[in-house]
């Protein structure tokens, strides 16, 4: 298949693996990374042999599961099964996006394809099966998969666990199938698949390559022995003899060989340099298309795009949900590769973009996305968009079920994906909705996860600041947003947000000096913390922490002036409490699930209150006076990257 696909059928530039009209390649079974590193040095990428030598060591490019972020030819991170092929997904659609956006008569800029390779366990894990079917519906006729149907797994045969049908079920999803008996030997057939593949511009492609997993290699071919282990010495020097080489040799590529690869690699070449003609001709003849598909190329936002954002100083109470929805609607006027939507849940999320109609077989030029009751599926679409490139996608569900979408959430972040949540429906807020809905713990899961913005702003104004950190950061940016009305606070501030952490209140007896103590929230509890220190009656700061991320990443300078060393804080979250002990002192937040209840009823049974606010900072002020409350670990310079010396201790 891999051999077929790139002597006979990609379009690729070993000396410009970026470029953009590339077709695409997803390894979506990347247990089998061996084969994609191999491809990549036959055929002329900075892939050298000494790189497949040292096959997943330390600091190698060829980790044991590919990785988009060591490699530019490695398009997505893959191995939790079902992401790639999720991925691919997203791939055509945003390639499916741009060409209907950009191609005009005579000038067809975006004509690639996207290649997929499988196996039996991508096709079993849920995830492939959200994506494929949303990718049936919008007829992604530029998605070809082939389907490694080896019929063994880790357990042994699949007939042990997967007897299906598994054509039948993608044509039942509206793919065209293709099945191919023999995909041990039969090129000729595999070859005849693609390209009448190529030729259903209306439905993705599976193509079922029937195989036979360890192919030569004695009585362990067809067997699970075969799936993870290498062979021994003995079987090994059996197979080079059985396919022709001298089994004393190891890392030898033919002669023959390496012409055959030079040719397809010319062949690659000639076809981006003819595209890269064609794009000079078009800006020519379209120079603001032009101008904008080469902004979008080179991944660069508009010029001036912050003055797009509104103005929610002095206006009504809104709940942040609310308020992220205009803030999305007047960015995807200004920036319009946005591009996303939501799990079923448009008029609960207000994602709606007002600018764009629905992004459908019919409408690719559209932007947005009606995703379906498909969390997983969803984010993993959306990670293949982020990586191809020339769209921002978004995507929105309630905060509580981006568990569901967690395992594409991971790949997200560890490959540096730009993709933005919108989450909403944050907290206890939720009220009568009850346990199942609330996510109580939802926020301190996402806070653990490297690389990834967890964003809870407070009001319209750190929506703004929210937004700004998503499109300026190379990672996923989760923002969380209530349900329930909020104030527009007085002191918020944009610039301060950013920073992830700033004082947004001060009491009277605070204005000018140090405060007794300091009271840090995030979200609707911001609220509750001014009332509470307002009630203490001392000199009180509240700390509005919209991003705790980008506070621990903030100068050290800076976080002291924040949480000056010695004050007492509380910290109030409708939340777990785990991971406020960095911040502060005494936290007041969440050790169970939720309630059914009004919201006024949820709050104060679960203690999440002005009063308990009021109380605790009282209790700490008596027994740290004069400043001498203990370090955080937020005061030691190497707080983002581990904690202080005495942290534990403390």
């Amino acid at each position: 298949m891999a051999h077929v696909l790139w002597s006979e059928i990609m379009n690729f530039s070993a000396s410009n693996p970026r470029w953009f009209n590339r077709d695409r390649f997803v390894l979506s079974n990347g247990h089998a990374c061996a084969l994609l590193y191999s491809m990549l040095h036959l055929t002329g990428y900075e892939m050298s042999i000494e790189d497949l030598k040292n096959f997943r060591q330390l600091n190698s490019v060829t980790a044991g599961h590919p990785e988009n972020v060591l490699h530019p030819a490695i398009e997505v991170s893959t191995g939790p099964l079902g992401q790639g092929i999720s991925n691919a997904v997203g791939m055509a659609a945003a390639s499916k996006h741009v060409a209907a956006r950009f191609n005009k008569a005579g000038f067809d800029v975006m004509d690639n394809f996207i290649y997929c390779i499988c196996g039996d366990g991508c096709l079993q894990e849920g995830v492939s099966g959200e994506s494929s079917s949303l990718a049936g519906h919008l007829g992604l006729g530029n998605l070809i998969v082939l389907y490694d149907d080896n019929k063994i797994t880790i357990d042994g045969s699949t007939e042990l666990s997967f007897t299906e049908d598994v054509l039948k079920r993608y044509e039942a999803y509206g793919w065209h199938t293709i099945c191919v008996a023999d995909g041990d030997a039969d090129t000729v057939g595999i070859a005849a698949a693609i390209k009448a593949a190529k030729a259903v511009t209306d439905k993705p492609t599976m193509i079922k390559v029937s195989t036979t997993i360890g192919f030569g290699a004695g009585a362990k071919a067809g067997t699970a022995g075969v799936h993870g282990s290498p062979l021994n010495g003995d079987e090994l020097a059996a197979l080079k003899t059985q396919l022709g080489f001298s089994p004393e040799e190891s890392f030898v590529v033919p002669e023959d060989v390496v012409e055959h690869y030079k040719i397809a690699s010319g062949r690659g070449e000639a076809a981006r340099q003819a595209w890269e003609q064609l794009l000079v001709k078009y800006q020519t003849e379209f120079p603001t298309e032009g101008a904008e598909l080469a902004r979008r190329i080179a991944g660069k936002l508009p010029e001036n795009w912050h003055s797009c954002l509104p103005d929610f100083k002095g206006g009504k109470k809104d709940a942040t949900r609310s308020s992220s929805g205009k803030v999305l609607n007047a960015l995807a006027e200004a920036i319009p590769e946005i591009m996303g939507g939501s799990a079923d849940l448009t008029p609960s999320n207000k994602t709606l973009l007002k600018v764009s109609g629905d992004f459908q077989k019919d409408a690719y030029a559209n932007r947005y996305m009606r995703f379906g009751v498909r969390e997983h599926g969803m984010a993993a679409i959306a990670n293949g968009m982020a990586a191809y490139g020339g769209v921002i996608p978004y995507v929105a569900t309630f905060l509580n079920f981006v568990g569901y979408s967690a395992g594409a959430t991971r790949v997200g972040a560890l490959s540096h994906l730009r993709t933005i949540y919108v989450a909403t429906h944050d907290s206890i807020g939720l009220g009568e909705d009850g346990p199942t809905h609330q996510p109580v713990e939802m926020v301190t899961m996402l806070r653990a996860m490297p690389n990834c913005k967890v964003l809870r702003p407070a009001d319209g104004t750190e929506c703004n600041a929210a937004y700004i950190t998503a499109l300026e950061s190379n990672c996923p940016s989760i923002i969380c947003l209530s349900r329930q009305n909020l104030p527009q606070l007085e002191g918020s501030s944009v610039e301060g947000a950013c920073k992830g952490a700033y004082v947004v209140w001060r009491s009277p007896e605070a204005a000018d000096g140090k405060p007794a103590a300091i009271v840090i929230a995030t979200g609707s509890e911001v609220e509750i913390a001014i009332a509470g220190a307002q009630a203490t009656g001392l000199a009180t700061w509240v700390v509005s922490a919209p991003c705790l991320d980008n506070f621990n990443e903030a100068p050290l300078e800076y976080r002291e002036t924040v949480l000056p060393q010695g004050v007492p804080v509380v910290s109030v979250e409708a939340s777990s409490t785990h991971g406020w002990a960095r911040f502060s002192h005494v936290q007041v937040g969440l050790h169970t699930f939720g309630l059914s209840a009004p919201i006024e009823d949820v709050y104060k049974t679960l203690g999440i209150t002005a009063e308990v606010v009021a109380d605790r900072v009282k209790g700490l002020v008596e027994q740290f006076p004069s400043g001498s409350a203990p370090m955080l670990v937020a005061h030691y310079p190497d707080a983002v990257s581990g904690m202080g010396p005495k942290a534990a201790a403390h």
